[in-house]
């Protein structure tokens, strides 16, 4: 890959990581991204926690053949690194320079950073060639590290190019921005008991996907969820058991709703699905499904059922508000109707 196709890549890699709000799933594709543009064996990405530096992902391809998936991850992610021991991600995480280093082995003493071959030795493994960069955000703040280890070219190792360095160092700092903008919404976004989208997200999000469906026209459709006799399980086993078999519906929503479909708690005991990408007979689908699901699930204290309903674009509505209308009406028949069922306009 030529830097100016490398470049026009990270442009859209940029766009991607600005647009994960899931922070697992972020520190996991920068680091993918990252060993991909540099054709490395393995990496690392560290995350800045007070004085000492947490195993955040680790990839390695080698080991990975060797152990399997998990097994590598388990042998890999070992204890925080301290700030305060000489390291080579340490002494990036305090100064924000880069290391780009043809050898570990060969690091002369009198260097303010140490490679630590204990993990090598350990695992069989040889680290060589490593390049480690800090993600480091526009006020300067090192949120992390990203360190790359064992550049190929046809299955040799061989030192980092330079010239990847400033690209590296390009996307470190793009993955900066978006791993503190989805800690902030994390923060601001989640509803605080079940853990799932809270209402002002849902707003935000309604207008993006409106704006996708106007532009593209991809199908939208929106599901409302309400828990039958609420008030019951209030009433009869406390406000603790309610607010279980909401934290068991959300999980069982999440779970069982593709990754791209949103989950919001809408307040009280409704929640709502946005269902991108989805047309009226596939919301239907999936509504029957989620109804059905939570009607099979053994609850704590009492059962649990649910009545939705279901709305669609262009189908339902024109905008948001009506789309929104649309999807609470029917609702309102799947309740009027005998609950524990689905209803369209």
């Amino acid at each position: 890959m030529n830097l100016t196709q490398a470049f026009r890549e990270l442009v859209q890699i940029g766009i991607t990581l600005t647009g994960e709000q899931d922070v697992g799933t972020l520190l996991e594709r920068i680091l993918t991204e990252a060993r991909r543009f540099t054709r490395a064996e393995a990496g690392t990405l560290f995350l800045r926690e007070g004085d000492v530096l947490r195993f955040s992902v680790v990839q390695n391809d080698k080991l990975a053949k060797e152990l399997g998936q998990e097994e590598m991850r388990r042998r890999l992610q070992a204890e925080p690194l301290s700030l305060r021991e000489l390291s080579l991600a340490g002494h990036v995480a305090l100064t924000g320079d880069i290391l780009n280093l043809h050898d570990t082995y060969m690091i002369p003493p009198d260097r303010p950073y140490a490679f630590d071959p204990r993990s090598d030795t350990r695992l069989s493994y040889r680290t060589q060639s490593i390049l480690v960069v800090p993600l480091q955000d526009p006020a300067h703040n090192i949120l992390g590290v990203l360190e790359l280890i064992n550049a190929l070219d046809r299955g040799r190792v061989v030192p980092f190019d330079s010239q990847y360095e400033t690209l590296v160092r390009s996307l470190a700092s793009q993955a900066a921005v978006a791993l503190r903008n989805a800690r902030l919404e994390d923060l601001s976004f989640k509803d605080a008991l079940t853990d799932v989208y809270n209402r002002r997200y849902f707003a935000v999000r309604m207008e993006e996907e409106f704006k996708r469906h106007c532009r593209f026209g991809e199908p939208l459709s929106l599901a409302l969820v309400d828990l039958d006799h609420f008030k019951e399980i209030n009433d009869r086993f406390g406000h603790r058991a309610g607010d279980e078999a909401l934290r068991d519906v959300s999980q069982l929503l999440v779970k069982h709703s593709r990754s791209f479909s949103i989950v919001t708690r809408y307040g009280g005991d409704e929640f709502t699905i946005i269902l991108v990408n989805t047309a009226k007979a596939g919301g239907l689908t999936y509504a029957e499904r989620i109804r059905n699901v939570i009607e099979q699930h053994r609850f704590v204290h009492a059962p649990v059922t649910v009545s939705l309903g279901v709305a669609s674009l262009p189908e339902d509505a024109t905008t948001v508000d009506d789309l929104i209308v649309a999807a609470d009406r029917a609702l309102y028949d799947a309740k009027r109707l005998g609950r524990n069922r689905v209803a369209v306009p």
